[in-house]
């Protein structure tokens, strides 16, 4: 998968799943039941040893799934995960060696910001995406709604905060995905392989994307 397919895979789910976890036998799992359940995207932060080579696994194991690499800080880890098959990278806020990295490789970039100088200074820097993070402490869907105001052409992905309540609303305000940890991949269920759980919060985000974009766009994108 190259950059213009992981692109268009998340413009087409309209979900980032982050699987913030401490062993790589987690995002694993994590990998399998949201492909199973129709997300074919995911991100694995850099939080256990060897994630990018977990990455790795996952990316040659689902080509067709746009998995990347999260919580990126640094030049060296940026280019370990990109050598490893990563086909996103992100970071919680702008580090301009990191996307440098990225997009020298040809892959998906999208740092984070918050600010409107931010945002723009990100999306010069050659973002694909900007990452609005942490956006529910920034005042949700509100703030989005303010920021695409005057910055229509820059396409956002909202995380921080991003729940059952707020997803909807995000995607209404204007944001092209939402980011989502714990809320689609609950600790317990990683821990305890409950697939099942996994399969059912993945099938309401999905539905709250598809009619947040009915609404918003009136073509069901």
């Amino acid at each position: 998968m190259d950059r213009e397919q992981a692109r268009k895979r998340i413009d087409e789910i309209g979900i980032v799943p982050c699987a913030r976890v401490t062993v790589a036998d987690q995002a694993r799992f994590a990998a399998k039941a949201l492909y199973a359940s129709g997300i074919p995207v995911l991100e694995v932060t850099l939080t256990f040893p060897d994630a990018p080579k977990v990455i790795g696994e996952i990316a040659r194991h689902h080509p067709d799934m746009a998995v990347g690499a999260g919580t990126v800080l640094d030049e060296e880890s940026a280019r370990q995960c990109v050598e490893a098959g990563a086909r996103f990278i992100t970071s919680p806020g702008l580090i301009p060696k990191v996307v440098a990295c990225a997009r020298a490789a040809d892959v998906l970039v999208f740092p984070g910001a918050l600010t409107p100088t931010e945002v723009i200074a990100a999306w010069q820097a050659g973002a694909d995406f900007v990452k609005i993070y942490p956006a529910a402490s920034a005042g949700g869907a509100h703030y989005l709604r303010a920021l695409k105001t005057p910055l229509p052409q820059v396409p956002l992905i909202v995380s921080g905060g991003v729940n059952q309540l707020t997803a909807f609303d995000y995607i209404l305000a204007g944001a092209n995905a939402i980011g989502i940890g714990g809320e689609l991949l609950p600790a317990d269920a990683l821990a305890h392989r409950r697939e099942d759980r996994i399969h059912e919060l993945a099938r309401r985000f999905l539905t709250m994307v598809k009619e947040a974009r009915t609404q918003r766009d009136g073509n069901g994108k």
